[in-house]
């Protein structure tokens, strides 16, 4: 599977993938939002050609509850009908059945989310999607946050929240605990279509390391255990690449986070850093990830560090619920939450999201091959690979 660039419409799809039209006319794009006819969707066919994004426009709250009623008789995949119906709930002003204003006994809406992020306008987009939450649902959201990767998963598992926000590989994590109790419902898409990050070998600019081959004997730094971008997803591709990350490394150590990680790089404890970065691709250049973030904000001097290697694209991050919870819930929460970039497009970017990206839905197959690499991992440190001295990872 992949989860990069080759996934979006070819020239010979005639937008056929991102636009569809209602009986009466009026344009609908893959998340039934409407426009006039006449008017293009949301993704402009010829994006590859000249990069236009076409800025969402949202539909009155009558004309909202017209498009449900449009997709309420297509025949088309079932989450994404869920998903279409259930996004126009916090514009139209309609509730969930609920008994005495609660899904089935739900008095609240717990939501975890990581605390540690390096990224600022993370808080705020934990806030917006509370925000879209209560509106939507008439329900008290509550955020939870954890410190690391851990939290969110033993929170999951256990069943102390509802919803969370989780990567791959820690999704793959709960997934290996309690199965079909957890699944993932939405994740971002940008603009290009793509629907994945990368992760990067990070060195510093002054280093004379220029490969991955270079970095024999070295140390490195990993983000964390249950990091996919960190951790599981390089490892694996180490591995396809006849690198053994157990033996190839002099020492090799867990930093808890991206900035982190970062920070001890340009502090001289490793030579080379694991890391997260998007907003791009190997061949243009990437915008965003730790090391850029941090360097927006002063912390360091991005002209201080080097990409010597790449690899992806990683999917994105997943959006998942408890599927103990009540069905009216889920269906909420994944309309509700994939409404906000048409709903109001420049808080969608306020939160760090790329201008003309949304929330697509998903499910568990689009994470597949990461339950997959994270299984093999963890089947191989057990077989005898892992527990050198000095640098288990």
């Amino acid at each position: 599977m992949s989860w990069g660039r080759s996934n979006r419409p070819s020239r010979s799809d005639s937008c056929s993938a991102w636009r569809r039209r209602s009986p009466d006319g009026f344009v609908l794009d893959n998340l039934g939002i409407g426009r006039p006819p006449g008017l293009p969707p949301r993704h402009d066919h010829d994006i590859r050609r000249c990069h236009h994004i076409i800025p969402a426009r949202p539909l009155a709250p009558a004309r909202r509850q017209e498009v449900v009623g449009v997709y309420r008789g297509l025949s088309t995949n079932t989450g994404a009908v869920i998903a279409l119906c259930a996004a126009v709930l916090s514009g139209c002003g309609g509730k969930p059945e609920a008994d005495g204003g609660t899904f089935a006994g739900m008095s609240e809406i717990r939501m975890a989310v990581r605390g540690s992020e390096d990224d600022p306008r993370m808080a705020k987009r934990w806030s917006a999607y509370r925000d879209y939450l209560e509106k939507a649902s008439g329900v008290p959201v509550k955020l939870y946050e954890s410190s690391d990767y851990n939290g969110t998963i033993q929170a999951l598992s256990s069943g102390q929240v509802d919803i969370a926000t989780i990567a791959g590989g820690g999704y793959a994590n709960v997934d290996a605990q309690v199965g079909e109790k957890v699944a993932p419902i939405l994740t971002v898409r940008q603009a290009e279509g793509d629907m994945g990050y990368y992760s990067a070998l990070l060195v510093k600019s002054d280093s004379p390391y220029r490969s991955i081959q270079d970095l024999k004997g070295r140390s490195l730094g990993y983000v964390d255990f249950n990091s996919t971008s960190g951790y599981l997803f390089p490892r694996a591709k180490m591995r396809e690449q006849g690198i053994d990350p157990e033996t190839f490394f002099g020492k090799t150590s867990f930093a808890g986070g991206h900035t982190q990680a970062v920070m001890a790089l340009e502090n001289g404890q490793f030579d080379a850093a694991i890391i997260n970065v998007g907003g791009g691709d190997p061949e243009h250049g990437f915008a965003t990830g730790a090391h850029y973030t941090m360097a927006r904000r002063g912390l360091v001097d991005i002209d201080d560090f080097r990409i010597i290697w790449v690899v992806g694209p990683i999917p994105n991050s997943a959006i998942v619920v408890r599927t103990d919870r009540p069905q009216a819930f889920i269906d909420l929460a994944r309309g509700a939450l994939a409404a906000m970039p048409y709903d109001d497009p420049q808080l969608w970017v306020d939160t760090g999201q790329a201008d003309g990206g949304a929330l697509t839905a998903v499910n568990r197959s689009h994470y597949a091959d990461i339950i997959k690499l994270r299984a093999a991992d963890i089947a191989q440190r057990r077989a005898g690979e892992g527990g050198r001295e000095g640098g288990r990872p």
